[in-house]
């Protein structure tokens, strides 16, 4: 936990207090002690104020000094001994909860704890505070401080249970860098198959066919029909054998080459620092948080490991390939048994492209409950969002990435007038990434417009 320390009992400031039974307590045996220690243990008040949170007792008759503990996992765990009454959390982070308990040293014995002694307190969430990066007036941030007052206020008629708090963002676009030239995962490939050297003489044909439509469309812009499909299939058959570490560790190489319409910014680092405000925001409000992405499930993992977005890969969901076991051979799943001399790996067949109704789809069958919100940026998550807000049993909002900003990011003014249309036809919240966020990438980072550039000139 970050930065417990003691202090002096002092000046407090606003009170926000949450008490009750957290689980089994397992802090281990206590000796006796006498009738009046009992009646006269610690009762433990917690008050917050932004970003502190003070934990204070009264003073218990004869008690020597105190022992203090936090509550975490079901487990009290010893912080300290101490003559002061007070227990401060300082830097708390917002919405996290912190759990402590006191017991005081009386008649040369310990007071006993329960489970009704645990305090806990969350410090205060502050959507303004959070959203740093979004500029003062942007709609998209004040609909979604304004929803999460509303359905996080117990008693209101817009609350919604903590695990019914489910949000779903696609990726490319709405978290992460869309085209540079291309999707990441589209680039993955092209390098793979065309510029590998351990690999570009093994490629197939038609995972040459493939990568070569996507040279051509990262030069001059031109759309192939199928290639979504197309393209799925050649990542699933060019990473056909590799574990999923193997395959991961190839992703993090691959993150490591340089973007190329940007100064400052690795492949891998291409995140929208203030989706990643969102996200912060929805958890620190008890949002379970999924990705619902068309990329490659696995490629996505990858994307995400070891990055600022911090999520189990339990909460990834994107397009899928089949695993095999590598002695199964061509055997049918229902007739070979997995042995402990097997690896899990790559089967190079493509199973589906999760794009559009597909996402509906996965989502009601991997999360099981319909989201209340959904953030995405083009018509393949249009579906999703239409879902989301939907016939919905709660409160819901869906909101969309226009890509209009031409000066800090590949931007689209046609592409993004039209996605701000269809958010006017659909319900949707619009969020522009020229005029509501004061950066895209952060400070260290400039966009040169290279590919555009090229693309100007073919």
């Amino acid at each position: 936990m970050k930065k417990f320390r003691r202090i002096a009992a002092g000046l407090l400031a606003a009170c926000m207090l949450q008490t009750g039974a957290l689980g089994t307590v397992t802090a281990g045996a206590t000796t006796s002690v006498s009738a009046e220690a009992a009646q006269n243990k610690p009762v433990v008040t917690a008050k917050v104020s932004d970003e502190r949170i003070d934990f204070t007792w009264k003073k218990v008759t004869g008690a020597t000094k105190y022992r203090v503990y936090k509550y975490e996992n079901k487990k009290l765990i010893k912080m300290l001994d101490t003559k002061d009454r007070t227990f401060v959390v300082f830097n708390a982070e917002p919405g996290r909860k912190y759990s402590i308990a006191v017991r005081a040293y009386v008649d040369g014995a310990w007071t006993k704890l329960t489970k009704k002694d645990i305090v806990t307190a969350s410090a205060a969430i502050d959507g303004e505070k959070m959203l740093s990066l979004w500029t003062k007036d942007a709609k998209a941030k004040t609909e979604l401080i304004s929803y999460m007052k509303a359905i996080t206020t117990e008693g209101s008629k817009d609350y919604i249970p903590v695990e019914s708090r489910i949000a779903v963002f696609d990726l490319d676009g709405t978290l992460f860098c869309e085209t540079d030239p291309n999707y990441f995962d589209y680039t993955l490939l092209k390098y793979r198959v065309l510029e590998d050297p351990d690999y570009k003489d093994k490629a197939s044909d038609f995972e040459k066919e493939v990568a070569n439509k996507i040279k051509e469309q990262n030069e001059t812009g031109k759309s192939f029909d199928g290639l979504e499909i197309d393209h799925g299939k050649a990542v699933a058959s060019a990473f056909k054998g590799m574990t999923l570490a193997e395959f991961n560790d190839y992703i993090q190489k691959f993150k490591q080459q340089d973007m190329l319409s940007y100064e400052g910014m690795k492949r891998g680092e291409g995140f929208y620092k203030p989706m990643l405000q969102i996200i912060d925001y929805l958890k620190a409000n008890d949002f379970t948080v999924y990705v619902v992405s068309g990329t490659d499930r696995f490629i996505v993992r990858g994307i995400l490991y070891n990055s600022e977005l911090d999520l189990p890969n339990s909460q990834i969901i994107g397009s899928d390939e089949l695993l095999v076991a590598d002695n199964q051979g061509d055997t049918d799943g229902l007739k070979y048994t997995y042995t402990d001399k097997d690896k899990l790996v790559t089967s190079g067949e493509f199973i589906i492209k999760n794009l559009k109704m597909n996402k509906v789809t996965v989502i009601a069958q991997e999360i099981g409950e319909q989201p209340v919100l959904s953030f995405g940026n083009s018509t393949g998550d249009s579906s999703m969002n239409t879902y989301t807000i939907t016939n919905n049993k709660y409160r819901s909002l869906a909101f969309m990435l226009c890509c209009d900003d031409l000066e800090r990011e590949n931007g689209n003014t046609e592409k993004a007038d039209k996605m701000y249309k269809t958010c006017e036809e659909n319900n949707y919240i619009a969020i522009s990434m020229k005029n509501d966020w004061t950066t895209i990438y952060g400070d260290g980072v400039r966009y040169t417009g290279a590919y555009a550039a090229q693309r100007a000139a073919a």
